[in-house]
């Protein structure tokens, strides 16, 4: 804190271009790239199938659907994030540590076994869990509020900007414990650990810093969320409507998907998405 390496969000990311050209703003890009596709696989198939047990579309149920899937990713998501923030807290040059994502994780687990691959999970459950509830909540709300439905000319922009705000209000909704978690996987890196559990990282990041340092970075962070969950989600609902669609019948005639599949659980929704 008495000497900060960055003054905010546009000083960071000019200082990483002139000490490390750009491809230094895609330090750890491999893991994400190795877990996400994944994790949005398993995020919205449980959020999904888990809306499809309840029985019924409710507020309540939305977020209960959306916080199972958020738990049940932490598997992918904390061991991904894990490796992302060594690599982009390592030195840059041929002293690093870590030569990518899966070199990254085999040291770790080498050195500290299992429970050292997951450090921090019980943050990132902390975190994932109520912040996917959040997540679908919040889509679920706007898409209805919007009028959001299939033939509609500005569907795309409209599920553009439910599922950016969707990802914003994720964020800001448990923020703080996710500083709380990047510091607990980033400690040890550069000496000796300094946080014994996450009560014990909140009271001496607090007592050093105040309470500004829950927000550190939350600028940088909602930048990123609105187009990145834009993006997840117009994409995810596009598809899912196309491949739901019609199909066409033994006689060349259109059938509804619906109607063509067999019987099961329906899930009466006032809205088509």
């Amino acid at each position: 804190m008495e000497k900060p390496q960055y003054r905010g969000t546009l000083h960071c990311f000019k200082s990483i271009i002139k000490q490390e050209s750009v491809l230094g703003l895609y330090k750890g890009l491999g893991s994400p790239l190795m877990g996400l596709t994944f994790i949005n696989a398993l995020v919205f198939g449980v959020q999904g199938n888990t809306l499809r047990a309840l029985g019924h579309d409710s507020p309540l149920n939305q977020f209960l659907a959306g916080a199972a899937a958020g738990a049940i990713q932490c598997v992918i998501c904390c061991p991904m994030e894990l490796a992302k923030t060594r690599l982009q807290l390592q030195d840059a040059g041929p002293a690093r540590t870590y030569k990518g994502s899966l070199d990254c994780l085999v040291q770790i687990y080498g050195h500290e076994g299992l429970r050292g691959v997951n450090r921090g999970m019980v943050s990132t459950l902390l975190r994932e869990t109520p912040s996917f509830g959040v997540y679908f909540l919040t889509y679920d709300a706007l898409t209805r509020a919007l009028g959001c439905e299939p033939g509609d000319r500005l569907l795309v922009p409209k599920l553009l900007l439910a599922g950016g705000t969707s990802g914003i209000m994720s964020w800001l909704s448990t923020y703080p414990v996710d500083v709380v978690k990047s510091r607990l996987q980033a400690d040890g890196l550069r000496g000796a650990p300094r946080y014994r559990g996450i009560l014990d990282c909140v009271r001496q990041s607090y007592r050093a810093e105040g309470w500004r340092v829950f927000t550190r970075g939350l600028a940088s962070t909602l930048l990123r969320a609105f187009p990145v969950n834009a993006a997840t989600f117009a994409t995810v609902t596009v598809v899912l409507t196309y491949a739901r669609g019609e199909e066409a019948g033994p006689e060349g005639e259109a059938v509804p998907a619906a109607a063509a599949a067999p019987a099961g659980p329906a899930l009466a929704q006032p809205s088509s998405l």
